[in-house]
């Protein structure tokens, strides 16, 4: 049976051209005026995803 896509995960991850995956930072809605200029700045970034979790991703995504 060929495998689907989970398209949930697709729209939240970007692959880039050396196979990193890059995810938003968590948190940027609301409630940013309590954290320090510090945090607030780091949200603004994306961030790779770690190599535990990359694992996981390559199971939903299966054209990775």
């Amino acid at each position: 049976m060929k495998l689907k896509t989970k398209k949930l995960l697709r729209k939240r991850v970007r692959i880039t051209s050396r196979k990193k995956v890059i995810i938003r930072t968590a948190g940027q809605d609301h409630f940013n005026s309590r954290e320090s200029s510090k945090v607030t700045k780091n949200k603004r970034r994306d961030k790779e995803l770690s190599s535990v979790n990359i694992k996981t991703v390559k199971k939903l995504l299966p054209y990775l």
